[in-house]
């Protein structure tokens, strides 16, 4: 793999649903330092590592910290954990998960359950009111060391399997490693760019906006995952958006914006004359960071570059080793081509 495997498994593994993202700002702030020539954190949490050009054009890439995770908000008589959902979670795939529950003063591993198939009703349906999670403790011994508010994310680990790698939180950590490479590839850009780690991205796209405002960048570049349903259960080929091994995606909309068309255009200009793989992506439903800077403090030309991956918002998301190198290599091409001069007007 064309890219820092390890750096991905410790982004991915470690720990941080909307507005408690610490852990993976930590490791963000550690990897663009040395690299960027600035790197400050805003109140609501995004990070922002400066790379200064030599013109005033100033550019700014985004890829979201948070993962989708759960706050705790009840404790059960029995020593059971009620939660309630932070970002949008299909039930279905908790049922029999192992999650870690963080406390003030510690993890503590825990697991939602399910109900054995000999006593299960064949019409019954599972939501997230049903979930419990269950900490193999003592009631009292929940009800002292678990307290409201107690933040749940998914235990898993991140592999390769095939050409595949797959675990939780690629969504949007993949794009957090390319952003993190491509920084370290471009050289002495014409135009300043500002690498941004944003917060909150699961809660309704809110940590870019507020850096639309504080930034006010000339251009703004989203990175983040998109549908990949080349699978066996989606059957019609015009429902995959993108397929797996075919390359970086270029977003010309999603539910939640409509890219300026000279910035696609010209990624995939970019994207033909370096010979770097890449494919269209129609997405209908969902919002990413793009959106936060289209309208933000003023309008703005946007783009953006996704990474085509399977069984979104689950702890096996998985990802073509070959698209997320594609990915780098189209992010990093389409900044150091950057010059400031580009017409991006309608």
């Amino acid at each position: 793999m064309d890219f820092d495997f390890e750096l991905l498994r410790e982004l991915t593994e470690t720990d941080g649903v909307p507005g408690y993202e610490d852990r993976v700002r930590d490791v963000v702030r550690r990897e663009l330092d040395g690299v960027a020539d600035s790197v400050h954190t805003d109140a609501m949490g995004n990070v922002v590592g400066t790379v200064e050009g030599s013109s005033d054009y100033e550019v700014a890439v985004a890829a979201h910290m948070d993962e989708i995770g759960f706050m705790v908000k009840h404790i059960t008589d029995d020593g059971f954990l009620e939660i309630d959902t932070l970002g949008g979670w299909d039930p279905d795939v908790l049922r029999a998960q192992r999650v870690t529950v963080h406390t003030d003063a510690e993890d503590l591993t825990g697991v939602i359950g399910s109900v054995p198939t000999h006593v299960q009703d064949d019409d019954e349906e599972f939501s997230i009111d049903d979930v419990a999670i269950d900490l193999g403790l003592p009631a009292e011994d929940v009800a002292e060391r678990v307290a409201v508010g107690d933040l749940v994310s998914m235990e898993q680990t991140t592999t390769r399997i095939g050409d595949n790698v797959t675990g939780k939180a690629l969504d949007d950590r993949v794009c957090l490693l390319a952003m993190l490479e491509a920084a370290r590839r471009v050289d002495d850009p014409d135009v300043t760019i500002h690498f941004c780690a944003t917060a909150q991205e699961e809660l309704g796209v809110r940590g870019a906006p507020a850096l639309g405002v504080d930034l006010d960048p000339d251009l703004a570049v989203a990175l983040d995952v998109t549908v990949a349903n080349d699978i066996p259960a989606v059957e019609d080929e015009s429902g995959y958006v993108t397929e797996l091994g075919e390359g970086a995606a270029i977003k010309l909309k999603d539910s939640s914006v409509v890219t300026t068309p000279k910035v696609h255009r010209r990624m995939r200009s970019v994207a033909e004359e370096r010979g770097i793989d890449h494919q269209l992506e129609v997405l209908p439903s969902g919002a990413t960071d793009t959106s936060g800077f289209q309208n933000t403090h003023g309008a703005k030309p946007v783009g953006a570059i996704s990474v085509p991956t399977r069984y979104l918002h689950t702890v096996t998301e998985s990802a073509h080793h070959a698209d997320v190198e594609a990915t780098i290599d189209l992010l990093t091409a389409f900044l150091e081509t950057e010059t400031g001069d580009h017409d991006y007007s309608l």
